[in-house]
């Protein structure tokens, strides 16, 4: 299976409640678990800017490409430098590549993307670039895909992402977020808004539901799959309640279904704000996990959950199934 990485992902963005540092952390993670070898991990090509004019305004795209500090940028709310911009334009280069592996092998990641509040026409909530509506039109554009669905599990809702494809009958968006809480919400084909300190039991009700409904009936060529680890319980940004072995249970499904239906699927990391960056890294380390699970993979003495702050307690008061089948 290959994973797509890149160095120019960790940002100096200053103090702030968004650790970037936790790409490389995940990178090193799946290589000292011996998840993955360094030579399945790839590099993605150069940004092409005109891969980014397929989905955003030219307006805003000359405003970060010079560096000016606009309305459309400003609610970003990040600094504006030339390497902020260009690792987000490789955070879009290489949810691309991601999503060409996995219509190639069935199942391949980004350990980065999932910029979803970014909207065609102005950053926002720590987005500055739509990586995941750049690969759905490029693959579009190239005729690779017609039909795509978004699978958004994310703390958040995917408002930028909605609202771009808003009216566009071959992709269809969904997501599953807390409903009161940051931002102000766009209109998905299918939202699933959940109520504070909501956990793992009625979460993955709604997935059982959801994710085989969106696979059988908008039959996509193509899935990406947000992969947000802020539904942890131990978030800063969020009052959800999910566990590890929850948010792994989540990976499972989405992840799984898609594949028992030959349906490509890319998972991109999306948010994760935890008190300990630890957490946040082991949760985007299980969806890897999950990824080589239902590959055959998964080397057998990794086959349980990761788990590296709290096991026991956690493992004791989860409201999460043991069991991921069903």
């Amino acid at each position: 299976m290959r994973f797509v990485y890149s160095d120019k992902y960790q940002l100096d963005i200053g103090v702030h409640v968004f650790p970037t540092d936790k790409y490389r952390l995940v990178r090193d993670r799946l290589l000292t678990d011996g998840l993955v070898s360094s030579d399945n991990i790839i590099c993605p090509p150069e940004p092409n800017i005109d891969d980014i004019r397929l989905v955003h305004t030219r307006e805003y795209v000359e405003d970060m490409l010079n560096l000016r500090w606009t309305s459309r940028t400003v609610r970003s709310e990040l600094p504006l430098t030339w390497e902020i911009v260009l690792g987000y334009l490789t955070h879009a280069s290489g949810t691309t590549i991601a999503c060409r592996f996995a219509l190639d092998d069935g199942v391949a990641m980004h350990l980065g993307g999932g910029f979803h509040h970014a909207f065609a026409d102005h950053g926002e909530g720590f987005c500055y670039i739509n990586d995941i509506a750049v690969a759905i039109r490029k693959l579009q554009s190239e005729g690779r895909v017609k039909r795509v669905a978004v699978i958004d599990c994310d703390l958040h809702q995917g408002n930028g992402t909605a609202r771009i494809f808003r009216d566009d009958p071959d992709v269809f968006t969904f997501s599953i977020h807390q409903e009161h809480l940051y931002p102000i919400k766009e209109q998905s084909d299918l939202d699933i808004g959940l109520d504070d300190e909501v956990g793992d039991e009625e979460y993955i009700e709604h997935m059982r539901v959801a994710v085989p409904r969106i696979l059988d009936q908008h039959k996509p060529e193509m899935v990406v799959y947000v992969a947000g680890a802020d539904p942890y319980r131990d978030d800063q940004l969020g009052s959800l309640r999910l566990t590890k072995r929850g948010l792994a249970l989540r990976d499972r499904i989405v992840i799984e279904g898609c594949h028992k239906r030959g349906v490509p699927v890319a998972p991109v990391l999306a948010g994760g704000y935890a008190l300990k960056t630890e957490d946040t890294v082991d949760i985007h380390t299980n969806t890897a996990r999950e990824c080589l699970r239902v590959l055959g993979q998964l080397p057998p003495r990794a086959e349980e959950a990761v788990d590296t702050s709290n096991s026991r307690k956690e493992e004791d008061d989860s409201d999460s199934p043991k069991s991921p089948a069903g």
